[in-house]
């Protein structure tokens, strides 16, 4: 509780300091063969404690230099971030990883020769040189090489491991363009790097490793089932199923995330229950004179009542393409004004449960079941 009130006292008088920029510089790169000159414009701010937006293959990351203290402070204060919730270290090889941990233990060197650089954060024991305001007051820290070139290009032209949750006003659905992060962080930002739309479009997934078994803190573009496949044994965190007793390990355990401006309610089960179930909420909702969006798949827009406000996330056989079209789906309805939304929940098997998992943060787990 001590270093709670600290460090929500120290992130108090950063706001008082820090203020509002006014201003976020953007800097246009290719996501395949990125302009090493523009990013080392980028890299220049990185260095001197300034927050940077940027793109991974998941989301885009609002990075600061996450070995300085007051520079991942901001953070905190240009998302509204609560102070007890951990940021993840980003990587450019696997070489940097060495000063930041206590210790890499051998499921995380299988995991790491089976997945990096990619969607996959591992949470080992953190080094001495690893500040508190990184881990939350933790003990343990999660580190993650991502896939993208421009970030793995980025990070290191910066020199140094760069603290990143998603570039967002925290609670917000996660961006996975440039233009979601100014819609959210314009002129509370110092830069944004603009390489296009993320591939993936979940966060990445977290594994702890420093428990006996290796422990699934958040699911990603790194399924379960590959996990599974490649470490033998996986436990699930009681937090996933919505127990909120202990402190969270991981980025987006504890809080509401993700969610749309208006109330979503989600809909789970098998499809053809699902499918009734939607049409007969919408339609109660639209009969009480209700504004009605739905986010939906192909299968489900074509029978929706006149009226609904739909945004198609993709074909419900498509996990792939739901994931990379999820958040840029909850944001649609920021334009429109409605009333609810109805979310037609799909399959965990794969990618799903990733989905699924945002899915119900998202509606603040007001679930309807089939």
């Amino acid at each position: 509780m001590g270093y709670v009130l600290a460090l929500g006292l120290f992130l108090f008088k950063r706001f008082i300091k820090v203020g509002f920029i006014m201003h976020t510089e953007c800097f246009v790169v290719d996501k395949e063969h990125p302009d090493q000159g523009v990013l080392g414009q980028a890299a220049e701010f990185l260095k001197r404690g300034k927050l940077v937006a940027f793109p991974t293959e998941t989301v885009y990351g609002l990075g600061a230099n996450g070995l300085d203290e007051k520079a991942v402070a901001d953070i905190y204060v240009a998302k509204g971030r609560p102070s007890d919730n951990p940021l993840i270290l980003h990587i450019s090889c696997i070489e940097e990883l060495k000063r930041l941990v206590a210790h890499i233990p051998n499921n995380a060197k299988v995991l790491m020769n089976a997945y990096w650089p990619g969607p996959l954060t591992l949470v080992l024991r953190r080094s001495a040189i690893v500040p508190d305001i990184v881990t939350g007051g933790l003990e343990t820290v999660g580190i993650r090489l991502p896939d993208s070139v421009v970030a793995r290009e980025l990070i290191a032209l910066a020199g140094t491991p760069i603290a990143a949750p998603s570039a967002n006003i925290s609670g917000r659905p996660s961006p996975t363009s440039a233009q979601a992060v100014l819609v959210d962080l314009e002129g509370k930002i110092d830069a944004v790097v603009d390489a296009g739309n993320c591939e993936i479009g979940v966060e990445s997934t977290v594994v702890d490793c420093t428990t006996p078994v290796p422990t699934l803190l958040r699911p990603g573009g790194i399924t379960l089932e590959m996990l599974m496949e490649t470490l033998g044994e996986v436990e699930m965190d009681p937090i996933l199923s919505g127990s909120f007793e202990l402190a969270p390990r991981s980025p987006g355990m504890k809080y509401t995330h993700y969610a749309p401006d208006a109330p979503m309610v989600l809909v789970e089960g098998e499809y053809p229950q699902v499918l009734e179930l939607i049409l007969k909420e919408v339609s109660a909702a639209l009969a009480e004179g209700k504004r009605v969006g739905a986010l939906v798949s192909l299968q489900t827009a074509d029978k929706l009542p006149s009226g609904t406000i739909p945004f198609v996330y993709g074909m419900r056989e498509n996990v792939e393409e739901i994931a990379a079209n999820l958040y840029s789906a909850l944001r649609s309805y920021d334009d429109h004004s409605v009333d609810v939304i109805f979310a037609e929940g799909i399959s965990e098997d794969g990618l799903g449960l990733a989905v699924m998992n945002r899915l119900r943060k998202a509606s603040g787990y007001r679930i309807i079941k089939g």
